[in-house]
């Protein structure tokens, strides 16, 4: 296992939570991109079939949690995309 990666994945997984809680209290897309959080749950399951094929350690666990919780984040940035969606044709 390495201790670089551990901390890279700890590093990156403790902005996770506040961008799912900004995501969920603001219902708004702004400043978010679906395509970046693709590329990122691409990466993340890149990790972990890395993990599975090549060094299985306690580092797959942190691809996972991030995974998850970028895929969290994704699936708050549709619903909130619908929100936008319906608000815009209220108004029309």
């Amino acid at each position: 296992m390495s201790i670089f990666e551990a901390g890279m994945l700890l590093s990156f997984g403790a902005a996770w939570p506040v961008s799912i809680y900004k995501s969920y209290k603001s219902r708004s897309t702004g400043g978010k991109s679906w395509v970046f959080s693709a590329v990122v749950i691409i990466g993340y399951i890149s990790g972990i079939i890395h993990k599975l094929l090549h060094s299985r350690d306690a580092v797959m666990f942190l691809y996972m949690l991030n995974c998850v919780m970028v895929t969290i984040d994704l699936c708050l940035w549709l619903r909130n995309r619908r929100i936008e969606k319906a608000a815009e044709q209220a108004q029309e």
